[in-house]
């Protein structure tokens, strides 16, 4: 792994040689080495600014997550195009938020019995990997308590819960989703929902106790006037939350140019600092290219297959998996077992999708996807919203009541305006510019966790 980050910056140093006569090495150094520091470093970043816009600040908790550390916050509505915040959001769950401190003791989360409604509660650390979940897949769906605790509590838990796998870090991430069924569902939802609860070890079993508010959290720098803001953040979050001892020697690599746990880069030379800013807005313009590209996605179709690791690509070191397609684009990803995305903005030409066209996708019969909890097709513009549209359809699939052709198979249609009101029910309305598809296959069968299921092409018909 270390021979690997080497020779990448022996080829990124190779490709920007032609401005070493004019540049301090130190800046240079500075570029080529962070460039690596802020792949590997970036979901610290991330999180830290999402947990600060979660909890510290003042927002329509009815729309955008907000609550105490510790806290769980609830989706009360279905998803729709009021909400212009981007993340691909999806109608198909309600979710359920919170921001976790271990660091002083563990945190008890305990559910309802949902019957057989399905749910997942995903738990990750403060790099974004997943290390537990409680659910349907995992947990089943009876009542129950589940200890999540620190990387290094040591201790006894009550009677009648059960330890999870530890947090790698003393901050954690709870992102929680419950199966909506419809509008008429929101009621008996939002009855279950409010029953997950987050106690504090030291304040379980004493009724009444009331579960202290704090909404002090680590304010990140700010990027829009600093531009060393992001190694300030990366450090000070790092401290906090000290990354695993077997990446000792890269974080030794990183704190030659000041990036590492609780390091100070202002006290670095000009010429650094320079190479520091530099890396900053390229590393991330890096991250943006490799989603933009499919990074490390299996192109089935125009579909792209989500890599296997994703959900805990640092378990495998994968630093630019890790930091682009499972951070950047969604703050945390679900394990392959839990979930697959398979997403698509592309015909099979290659051509963008656009609402200028019309599109059929065509599943033969026995052909829809495999998956024991659900499937649905979600359509976003091209900024990752759900958009709007006469009939407030934002995604289809297998709660809808479509149609079926004569000899089994199933015709989705997706285009601007209506294909007609014998298809109406088939139909998926685009908006005049540009889109992208998201297929959701939660408990997915076999042959898509294996990646061998083939989804039908989005077939262009005009």
């Amino acid at each position: 792994m270390i021979r690997t980050v080497l020779t990448t910056l022996a080829l990124v140093f190779a490709a920007t040689s032609g401005h070493t006569q004019t540049t301090d090495w130190r800046e240079q150094y500075a570029y080529t080495l962070g460039m690596q520091a802020y792949v590997y470093g970036f979901p610290y970043v991330y999180m830290s600014e999402m947990r600060w816009a979660e909890v510290a600040q003042k927002v329509d908790s009815e729309l955008t997550p907000h609550a105490a550390v510790n806290h769980f916050w609830n989706s009360q509505v279905m998803g729709g195009p009021e909400s212009q915040a981007g993340g691909s959001p999806n109608n198909d769950t309600l979710y359920s938020i919170a921001w976790l401190d271990l660091s002083k003791e563990p945190v008890i989360l305990s559910v309802p019995d949902v019957g057989d409604r399905y749910y997942t509660v995903e738990i990750a650390g403060f790099d974004s990997d997943n290390f537990a979940y409680v659910g349907m897949r995992t947990t089943g769906t009876k009542a129950g308590n589940y200890a999540i605790v620190g990387p290094s509590w040591n201790g006894k838990l009550p009677e009648g819960v059960q330890q999870l796998t530890p947090s790698r870090t003393p901050s954690a991430f709870i992102l929680g989703r419950t199966l909506l069924r419809g509008p008429d569902d929101l009621p008996a939802i939002r009855t279950v929902m409010a029953q997950y609860k987050l106690t504090p070890l030291s304040l379980w079993g004493k009724p009444g106790a009331q579960i202290p508010e704090s909404y002090d959290v680590l304010k990140p720098f700010d990027r829009k006037t600093d531009p060393l803001a992001e190694w300030k953040t990366m450090n000070a979050t790092m401290a906090e939350n000290p990354p695993p001892s077997r990446h000792e020697l890269l974080l030794k690599q990183f704190a030659q140019i000041g990036i590492g746990p609780g390091l100070d880069v202002d006290t670095l030379d000009e010429a650094t600092k320079r190479g520091l800013a530099r890396a900053a807005v390229d590393g991330r313009n890096l991250l943006d290219a490799a989603i933009r590209q499919g990074a490390r996605q299996k192109n089935v179709n125009g579909w792209k297959y989500p890599p296997p690791d994703m959900g805990r690509a640092g378990d495998k070191d994968d630093f630019i998996l890790r930091a682009a397609l499972q951070s950047l684009w969604g703050i945390v990803a679900n394990d392959p077992a839990e979930a697959i995305y398979l997403n698509t903005s592309t015909d099979p030409d290659g051509q963008q999708l656009t609402g200028d066209n019309r599109y059929v996708i065509h599943f033969p019969k026995g052909g829809l996807p495999q998956a024991k909890a659900f499937w649905s097709i979600t359509l976003y513009d091209a900024r990752h919203n759900l958009v709007a549209n006469p009939i407030k359809r934002y995604a289809i699939g297998d709660r809808d009541k479509m149609k079926s052709n004569a000899d089994g198979s199933l015709d989705i249609y997706i285009q601007n305006q209506s294909p007609g009101a014998d298809k109406e029910s088939n139909w998926l309305p685009a908006p005049t510019g540009e889109f992208n598809l998201v297929m959701r296959s939660y408990l997915p069968g076999v042959d898509i966790r294996e990646q061998r299921w083939v989804p039908p092409m989005v077939q262009r018909v005009n």
